[in-house]
């Protein structure tokens, strides 16, 4: 008997020391930003715009002003922090006075520049040569240092240094040197928001405060997915970010997430709504993902936050698009929103 119960405490000390060394680099993420990507109107601000984000449970979100890429293998960057031409809430006074307002709420902000490519997207951005890629960072340092010094100047606590660069975030050096650069200027928190297809290959993690993952993950190419097959998929996403977040020791956020209000939602998320217009419409799809995300990846500790894709201040405008305002989806995360 006495060899009995040594055998069983040798085995629940081995799984206690095993059980800490295997998760001891999980962080715990206590209270998660609960956001939305806040789309910058085009006018000043109405009021009531954020009373509608708390009664959802809203309590973060992400402003994007742009930079402009004429060609994906043209190196020159064009941006101005203000421009008369500019919608009012992309500009900096704008940017500005949706910081004031949302602190009101105790909403917190993150300034998230993005890069508009023409006719491309940002993950096609890659120059041709050595020459190139130099002037195409010596830009792209500047246009992300004017917003750092907009942050700063601003209190804004997070900067997403870089939005899907997939074909530039290789280049580790230079990101270092764009790294440093901000935090010169700036010392707030930092992420870089990596394409789904991209965050694993970023080696530059242990430079910025977040993991971030512009998370449009394939669900299910069934044409009738269910919530079991949705699940499913997502433990799958999870075991290989968790992979990251053991080795970097570093809190998730999902700096995007979103679904369109279409029945091929859950197959390819990332999707532009003018490339489904001929696809049936359905509420449920939608709000199915949703769930399928709340009841996975949201429950899990190091998941810091979350953004979804994307929220209008004047509400909805269009079919099919990403927003859940009004629909089902809106109801689910506020359900899962205001409980947490």
């Amino acid at each position: 008997m006495k060899y009995l119960l040594s055998s069983v405490a040798l085995v629940f000390i081995s799984s206690f020391f095993w059980f800490f060394s295997f998760d001891s680099n999980l962080p715990v993420w206590k209270e998660k930003y609960n956001g939305v990507c806040w789309v910058g109107s085009r006018n000043p601000l109405q009021g009531g715009e954020f009373q509608e984000l708390t009664a959802n449970g809203i309590n973060a979100i992400s402003q994007t002003p742009f930079g402009w890429q004429s060609e994906i293998n043209n190196p020159e960057i064009r941006w101005q922090v203000e421009n008369d031409r500019q919608w009012w809430g992309e500009s900096g006074r704008g940017i500005s006075a949706t910081l004031d307002s949302s602190q009101k709420f105790n909403i917190h902000n993150m300034l998230k520049p993005h890069l508009w490519a023409r006719g491309s997207w940002p993950g096609e951005i890659e120059m041709t040569n050595e020459a190139d890629w130099k002037i195409w960072f010596e830009n792209y340092e500047n246009f992300i240092v004017d917003y750092a010094r907009l942050a700063e100047k601003e209190g804004i606590p997070m900067l997403c240094i870089g939005t899907e660069l997939e074909k530039t975030s290789q280049r580790e050096a230079e990101w270092r040197k764009v790294i440093q650069a901000v935090k010169n200027v700036y010392s707030g928190q930092l992420t870089y928001a990596a394409n789904f297809t991209e965050y694993q290959q970023v080696n530059f993690w242990d430079e910025l405060d977040f993991i971030g993952i512009q998370a449009y993950f394939p669900l299910s190419d069934k044409k009738t997915p269910n919530l079991k097959d949705l699940k499913r998929s997502w433990e799958n996403h999870i075991q290989e970010i968790e992979k990251l977040v053991r080795k970097t020791g570093k809190p998730v956020l999902f700096t995007e997430i979103g679904y369109c209000n279409t029945v091929d939602a859950a197959k390819e998320p990332w999707v532009w709504p003018n490339e489904r217009k001929e696809i049936a419409l359905s509420e449920d799809i939608q709000a199915m993902c949703y769930q399928s995300f709340f009841e996975t990846a949201y429950q899990k500790d190091w998941l810091a936050g979350v953004y979804f894709w994307k929220w209008y201040p004047e509400g909805k405008r269009r079919d099919p698009d990403f927003t859940p305002q009004g629909l089902q989806a809106e109801k689910v995360m506020q359900q899962y929103f205001l409980v947490d």
